[in-house]
């Protein structure tokens, strides 16, 4: 999803910052219960060096839960396939509050 789309979406369920490697973030969120990762206006996904960056971005909307989200980097040390939900979600509040 575009940030020109999103800018128009009323309430905005879940905002979820993923932490890729130190010092790299993306952002998704959940409208509707289906999550869209965000893109600017060239199609790449958001990504910022730090997460502060991308929370700000939400100043102003209308957002009902903000989340830091890390993914195991050792699923597939431990037999595990890549990316089956291990996934920790760390609440977050808006900074500067």
């Amino acid at each position: 999803m575009k940030w020109s789309e999103l800018e128009k979406v009323n309430v905005i369920e879940k905002v979820k910052i993923h932490s890729l490697m130190p010092n790299l973030y993306q952002v998704s969120v959940i409208i509707a219960g289906e999550e869209f990762y965000l893109e600017d206006s060239k199609g790449r996904h958001i990504s910022r060096p730090n997460k502060i960056e991308l929370q700000q971005m939400f100043e102003g909307m209308k957002v009902g839960q903000t989340v830091l989200c890390h993914q195991s980097a050792y699923d597939e040390m431990v037999g595990q396939p890549m990316g089956t939900g291990n996934v920790l979600e760390v609440p977050l509040g808006m900074p500067f509050k």
